[in-house]
């Protein structure tokens, strides 16, 4: 296969792939070297300038989407953007949890000064975080922490582009 013909391959790939794909199973796909994969894929990106669409980096993963601006016009196709908001409390225990990784249900009651059974059981359904395990010491507590879906949903490739302000008080 020549670089050109991988070049599309990889473009098809990433617009008929459900969840962001990460350039190593590219790479595999097409059986190239991971660097050349992502020099592809920003040449894809750049010819996409001029248009609608672009190319994220998200999740650990490149996905196709419509760029930003264009958003008004999107929502006027009646479809949703975004899932229904996130509440209050779970935003809040979110935030906790992303910052604070791995912690337990009690360590974030005990940041939120409330029980957080509810904002966690929608965080978990959301898929938004997961169980990383358990905690040694007295009950096992579980530990959670941000799942992949957090950065999709997010459009963050790290917990390092997390904004720092007012988190020092929590630590």
């Amino acid at each position: 296969m020549t670089l050109a013909e991988a070049k599309v391959v990889v473009e098809g790939l990433i617009f008929a792939s459900e969840s962001p794909l990460n350039a190593s199973d590219i790479a595999a796909i097409v059986e190239l070297d991971v660097s050349v994969v992502e020099s592809l894929i920003e040449e894809i990106r750049s010819s996409y300038a001029e248009g609608a669409l672009t190319i994220r980096k998200v999740g650990g993963g490149y996905q196709m989407v419509t760029k930003a601006e264009l958003a008004p016009w999107m929502e006027k196709l009646g479809r949703p953007i975004i899932n229904a908001p996130l509440s209050a409390a779970s935003t809040e225990t979110l935030a906790i949890i992303a910052y604070q990784q791995p912690v337990t249900k009690a360590e974030i009651e005990q940041i939120r000064g409330v029980r957080s059974d509810s904002a966690i059981n929608s965080l978990l359904d959301r898929e938004l975080i997961h169980e990383l395990g358990r905690k040694e010491g007295p009950g096992r507590p579980i530990l959670y922490g941000v799942a992949e879906k957090f950065f999709t949903h997010f459009g963050l490739t790290s917990l390092e582009e997390l904004p720092l302000k007012g988190i020092s008080e929590w630590k």
